[in-house]
């Protein structure tokens, strides 16, 4: 009876060397609904390198996505990782405490991300970093390269070619730009897509110095040389909304669309057969330096009061991986921020050469950070702008006052 008792003690004690450890189960949540099937094929890449992990992946609706995360983990039931905006958008979770600070110990990767990237994902008040962040995304002009072809274009130089050359595709009877303005955001995008080059980097420099504000005549020229080249936007432009307007460039209707990288998976999914190019809107001259605006669209952050942290701290360095990174390129089609991945889509490849000259998207980077918002701001504006019921002069006193009200260089 006592050899059968030292055996069975022996039987079980070798059966839980060989149990994994007692499995972890983390939840994890996304405003990305449309890349559900891609981070599934993440997520199981990350659990056969880690057994007794498993991630639950759930994902909701983004405009209204930051507002139930907050009030998912004030009330002790968010999850265990998370996709977290960045700038402005960072700081209203990270500020309550919610989310663990990452750095160079905890993930070692981080060391060889760019500063800029870094700095998305970091709060003002402290100084620590709270997501590894993810993508990068580019405002710049997308075009379609079949329709070039056939009236003989070519990427302009100068401002006054890119007029002619919206002329020349606007008298073939076929749409310049696909843009409208009746979706509030893309007045924002199409500024930094159409005239970052019109500012410079010198403005944009002057500008977060507290040197200048957005009275200063480059940036009234910037607003005035979008007015004038909305001349080539559709008929209607200013009641077409976001939805039609990449129906309308994914059809081949439009030569030109002003807007996000993130565009091109989009125009792709819509229409597999578009042969699509890139270039960044050119300014006055040739010299000038032509400038595309860049942004970090997000990261993935830890529940800092979360049951499995060893855990999560696992997956935050798988997402920091080059594995992860080139994964995250190859399958989603965006530029990836970990270091040394390389992109197989000559279209992406083209649109990271492109970030080496940038200025970045001025208010989402800059100030959204406190309200009025400079992003709501801006948005309304300009589409007063286009329905005649104000000037770039007076935008920019309505941008810099209105700011004044938390952004303390515009106080006088």
């Amino acid at each position: 009876m006592k050899t059968n008792i030292i055996r069975l003690g022996a039987l079980l004690g070798a059966a839980l060397v060989a149990m994994p450890a007692l499995a972890q189960d983390l939840t994890f949540w996304s405003w990305r609904q449309e890349d559900r099937a891609q981070y599934e094929k993440f997520i199981g890449a990350f659990e056969a390198e880690n057994p007794g992990i498993t991630v639950k992946f759930e994902t909701f609706e983004a405009a209204n996505y930051n507002t139930i995360l907050s009030t998912a983990l004030a009330g002790g039931t968010g999850p265990d990782l998370m996709m977290v905006r960045a700038y402005g958008g960072l700081e209203n979770v990270a500020s309550a405490g919610y989310l663990m600070p990452v750095s160079a110990e905890n993930v070692p990767a981080l060391a060889d991300f760019a500063p800029a990237a870094l700095e998305a994902e970091t709060m003002r008040s402290d100084g620590k970093i709270y997501a590894v962040p993810f993508a990068s995304q580019t405002m710049l002009v997308i075009y379609n390269k079949k329709m070039f072809a056939d009236l003989g274009l070519e990427e302009p130089q100068t401002w006054d070619e890119f007029l002619a050359l919206s002329q020349k595709v606007k008298d073939s009877g076929a749409m310049p730009f696909a843009n409208g303005t009746a979706t509030a955001w893309q007045n924002e995008t199409i500024v930094s897509a159409l005239t970052s080059s019109i500012m410079g980097k010198e403005f944009y420099n002057d500008l977060v110095a507290g040197k200048a504000d957005f009275t200063d005549a480059r940036y009234i020229e910037a607003l005035t040389k979008l007015k004038e080249i909305s001349a080539f936007f559709p008929d209607g432009f200013i009641g077409l909304d976001y939805a039609s307007s990449q129906q309308l460039f994914s059809s081949g209707l439009a030569a030109m669309f002003a807007g996000g990288s993130f565009e091109l998976a989009t125009f792709k999914t819509l229409n597999p057969d578009l042969d699509l190019g890139v270039f960044a809107a050119p300014g006055m001259s040739a010299d000038d330096e032509k400038l595309v605006g860049l942004f970090f669209d997000g990261g993935y952050a830890a529940n800092a009061n979360g049951e499995n942290k060893e855990a999560a701290v696992k997956f935050l360095n798988y997402v920091a991986s080059k594995e992860f990174g080139q994964a995250f390129a190859d399958s989603l089609n965006n530029i990836s921020t970990v270091p040394g991945v390389t992109f197989s889509n000559p279209l992406l490849q083209e649109v990271s050469d492109l970030n080496k000259s940038a200025i970045p998207y001025m208010m989402l980077v800059h100030f959204r950070y406190d309200e009025p918002s400079g992003s709501v701001l801006l948005q309304g504006e300009v589409q007063k702008l286009m329905a005649d019921q104000t000037t770039p002069e007076a935008i920019g006193s309505a941008l810099t006052d209105g700011l004044a009200a938390w952004y303390k260089p515009f106080q006088k």
